[in-house]
């Protein structure tokens, strides 16, 4: 086990709970689509972030800091940008082009993405392929998680994060108190995502009617498992952690 200076970031899939608690008659293809927003949340973030962990509608990444290792105001703001971009354009693509009729399908688009981050001392246990990070800090980052910001979209860091980055290096940037359960009150800072929103590309071209008709059959193939019930929803974010740590945490493009 090694203790060491981590950038630690959570992208959470905002309204996960209100989308499959709605969508429960067409559940596995709800799940379907939130699996592919993961990886393209994992895709986007790189060699850079190393993929901690999976937790139901969040990636847990990480990246070790040394002397030569910097995280500076471009680095960081090019990571949420990236990680803010890809997950929209396969919404938006998710929602266009598909031949499902079903609520799970059809709202795809609906669905947001909020981004947790802060630098901290975590310790570092592998087991085989798996990475365990412990530590007080990791404790802080997931509490931010359920910190009540009055934003859909946002990058809420602690004063740590912020101070390392620079000012504004994502866009501007609000301080606030944080309440952290168990811990007490942080400074925080928080900077609200819809300007990157507003410079995200245009939606996915729509598809060819022969193409969405593969995909259909793709995601009827995927879904049946769970239609039989040989399979439980849960099963699904599991092999996409597997399949981003099969090809070192870029998983295929579903």
């Amino acid at each position: 086990m090694s203790v060491h200076s981590s950038l630690l970031l959570i992208a959470d899939i905002a309204g996960y709970t209100r989308f499959m608690r709605l969508h429960a008659v067409s559940l596995a293809h709800a799940h379907d689509v939130v699996s592919q927003l993961i990886e393209s949340v994992i895709d986007a973030a790189g060699p850079e972030l190393e993929l901690a962990k999976l937790e139901g509608d969040a990636a847990f990444f990480h990246r070790p800091l040394d002397g030569a290792t910097a995280v500076g105001e471009a680095w960081i703001a090019a990571r949420v940008a990236a990680i803010h971009s890809a997950f929209h354009r396969r919404a938006a693509d998710l929602a266009r082009n598909t031949l499902c009729p079903c609520d799970g399908c059809q709202q795809a688009g609906s669905l947001r993405i909020k981004l947790v981050g802060h630098l901290g001392e975590v310790a570092v246990r592998k087991i085989r392929r798996m990475t365990e990070l412990a530590g007080v800090d990791v404790i802080i980052v997931h509490r931010l998680l359920k910190v009540r910001v009055p934003m859909p979209e946002y990058l809420l860091m602690t004063a740590p994060l912020y101070r390392r980055i620079g000012a504004d290096a994502v866009g501007p940037a609000e301080p606030v108190d944080v309440e952290l359960e168990g811990i007490g009150t942080a400074e925080g800072w928080v900077v609200d995502l819809g300007e990157l929103a507003s410079r995200t590309p245009d939606p996915a071209p729509a598809l060819s009617w022969l193409r969405r008709l593969v995909r259909h059959a793709r995601l009827t193939w995927r879904s049946m498992p769970y239609f039989l019930g040989r399979r439980k929803a849960c099963d699904g974010f599991r092999n996409v952690e597997a399949r981003a740590r099969a090809v070192g945490g870029s998983p295929a493009d579903a």
